[in-house]
């Protein structure tokens, strides 16, 4: 396997806190910049972050990318463009905790929409326990979070985007894996990142104008967070998703982190929240899960072993 199974935890968990604190850095932001276009402006900045890496390992970039540009463009079609435009607007039109939940299922959808098109990805009676466990850990902690969102107005087209996004991610996760042109990780991000912002960017001028007034100190650095966290989470999950015999749906559960950590850092910043039991159980819920998987995993490689 070429890669220890703690590298790929270690490099799973740090992108999932990362992503857990980009919720705090998208609320600043858009208190003072339209949805579309501050996405736009971020995924650009963060796709030339990781530009001067990846020509440097790859001196043949320009290259591999008029090689590969129909995988490229379709690739910032649907993980940077379609996914944040769905995101961003949808955003709006839901409760918080709802949006959570909703969004934590994501490891749910990916490992559904891997089942059907990854050879050797199906779903298995562990794998759907630890989905499940996880979902419900996920909503103890959003609920937990922000329970007055239970009796809110849902609108059903959030929810609905929200959705849109989880199928989105499925087949972006399963995209990069089966993808046997074996594309430099850091090529795809930066390329997708650059291309998805730009056209994220123009997309919004007719919907929200434009303007270039400046902005107060938190805009700039939210925005500067955020293109650095996605800079760094997007090119270590697509180098996770493309290691030899990386199974998606298994690397997928990891995201069920992403509203754990994101509740530990609203507690250490935040000084009006503060933790709820409904919440501490959830976070065990989805502990549990993670620990059932790698028990799992362990068991299975164990049994591998003693077979050879």
């Amino acid at each position: 396997m070429g890669h220890s199974r703690y590298s790929t935890a270690l490099l799973a968990i740090i992108s999932c806190l990362l992503w857990s604190s980009a919720f705090a850095g998208v609320k600043i932001g858009l208190q003072y910049a339209t949805p579309l276009q501050f996405a736009g402006t971020r995924f650009f900045i963060a796709g030339l972050l990781v530009l001067p890496i990846a020509i440097r390992i790859n001196p043949k970039y320009f290259r591999i990318l008029r090689a590969n540009y129909k995988m490229i463009l379709l690739f910032a079609f649907l993980q940077t463009f379609l996914q944040y435009t769905l995101f961003y607007t949808g955003i709006n039109m839901i409760p918080g905790a709802i949006a959570a939940v909703v969004i934590g299922s994501q490891p749910l959808f990916i490992a559904l929409v891997a089942h059907f098109l990854m050879p050797g990805d199906r779903m298995t009676w562990t794998k759907t326990l630890i989905i499940l466990f996880g979902i419900l850990g996920v909503v103890l902690v959003s609920f937990g979070k922000d329970p007055e969102s239970v009796t809110g107005q849902i609108a059903l087209l959030g929810i609905a985007m929200m959705l849109g996004i989880n199928v989105l991610s499925g087949f972006t996760n399963v995209l990069v894996a089966s993808e046997k042109g074996m594309i430099p990780p850091l090529v795809i991000s930066s390329a997708s990142m650059i291309i998805g912002g730009v056209a994220l960017f123009l997309f919004s001028i007719p919907f929200e104008g434009i303007r270039f007034d400046p902005k107060p100190v938190p805009y700039y650095f939210s925005l500067g967070w955020l293109s650095l966290l996605s800079a760094i989470a997007i090119s270590i999950w697509i180098t996770l998703l493309k290691r030899p015999g990386m199974v998606v749906s298994s690397l997928n559960l990891w995201k069920f982190l992403i509203p754990l950590f994101g509740a530990l850092i609203s507690w250490i910043l935040l000084p009006a929240e503060h933790p709820e039991p409904i919440t501490l159980a959830g976070m065990i819920v989805i502990a549990s899960s993670l620990v059932i998987l790698n028990l799992s995993a362990r068991r299975k490689r164990s049994n591998i072993q003693e077979k050879t």
